[in-house]
């Protein structure tokens, strides 16, 4: 199970405040030692998977935001907590630093409930982010706008902001830390999905014969039997063209299924990012995913494919007699020519 936790640390008594040059070699120490971790050995032996992380520095110390994968939510917290504390005490450049809090704020299960319920239910949502104070909120926010110029591809406009409009109930800020969330979404997708291609290789079997998977458990889940090993592969390249047309400053919608797919994945994504940072409740998601859609896709045939049926039968074939909806179609561009080799390799239809 994939578990979300955030982490306080906080500097020795009587530090004072960072300055921002501090602050920025702060998050890069803690970063370089964030990534030498290739697992997490909990005090009582049990192995623990770090997936990503996050680090966002203040004023009065740090705060890291961890995906881990963990047997149980209790090893989770014990396992972090403990690896955060010894990674502190070998660090000669923080003395005196400390671990404060440090809990699981949502599941993967709490965040795809809470992520994937129609935008009117919203208010029905009950995933809890933690408690985080306004110097641990104002660090996850300047995070998400550092962010944000990196989605060049997109102005606040494709978020919904009218910078003409001073009506307009999406500011000029929103627009940036949802940008900035699809930025870090890339990246988390990225690393998922890089996971996710190793699980399948060492299963040597197809998604619907793993449960550990990230990304392609977020496809849709009639085709699972076809999302084997070099699906996942292909899936990564397509990914890949994706996040470098975002950082572009121009802009044509996806060039085939399979990157309307990768897109549809990244807003929700985007969304458990600004979960953590707890600006669902504050920003008007509702507007923003409306004219994002507008902006990012020439229409939303790929939704059809999830309102397909696990099973194929003769009630569902209509949907299927869209351009591009075949299964064997999805890495086909929508053009003329090959968008990459890897794509041309033929699916084992199983």
């Amino acid at each position: 199970m994939e578990y979300q936790l955030t982490a306080d640390l906080i500097p020795a008594d009587g530090t004072p405040d960072l300055d921002p040059l501090q602050r920025h070699g702060v998050a890069a120490l803690l970063d370089e030692r964030l990534d030498l971790l290739a697992g997490i050995e909990g005090p009582d032996g049990v192995e623990v998977e770090p997936l990503d992380h996050r680090v966002a520095v203040h004023p009065g110390g740090a705060v890291i935001t961890w995906l881990v994968d963990a047997p149980a939510l209790s090893f989770a917290e014990d396992a972090a907590r403990h690896v955060l504390g010894e990674m502190l005490e070998q660090t000669e450049l923080l003395p005196g630093w400390t671990v404060g809090r440090c809990e699981v704020i949502a599941s993967d299960d709490d965040l795809e409930a809470a992520l994937g319920a129609p935008a009117d239910d919203a208010d029905d949502e009950d995933v809890d982010p933690g408690e985080l104070t306004d110097e641990e909120i104002e660090a996850l926010r300047a995070e998400l706008l550092r962010s944000a110029p990196t989605l060049a591809a997109f102005g606040p406009e494709a978020f919904g902001h009218r910078a003409d409009d001073p009506d307009c109930p999406v500011s000029a800020e929103a627009a940036a830390l949802v940008a900035g969330a699809f930025v870090q979404g890339m990246e988390i997708l990225t690393d998922e999905l890089f996971a996710d291609v190793q699980e399948l290789d060492d299963a040597e079997a197809s998604a619907s014969e793993v449960e550990a998977l990230s990304v392609l458990n977020q496809l849709p889940q009639r085709y699972a039997d076809h999302y084997g090993p070099l699906f996942a592969k292909q899936f990564l390249v397509v990914s890949a063209i994706l996040g470098h047309r975002l950082a572009q400053p121009t802009w044509t919608p996806p060039l085939c299924t399979a990157e309307a797919l990768a897109l549809h994945v990244l807003k929700s994504e985007a969304g458990v990012q600004l979960h953590l940072a707890n600006l669902l409740d504050e920003l008007p998601m509702k507007e923003i995913l409306a004219a994002f859609d507008r902006h990012a896709f020439a229409d939303m045939d790929h939704e059809r494919l999830y309102e397909l049926p696990s099973e194929a039968g003769e009630d569902d074939i209509d949907l299927l007699g869209t351009p591009g909806l075949d299964f064997d179609e999805w890495f086909l561009p929508r053009g003329h020519g090959v968008l990459h080799p890897y794509l041309a390799v033929e699916q084992p239809l199983e």
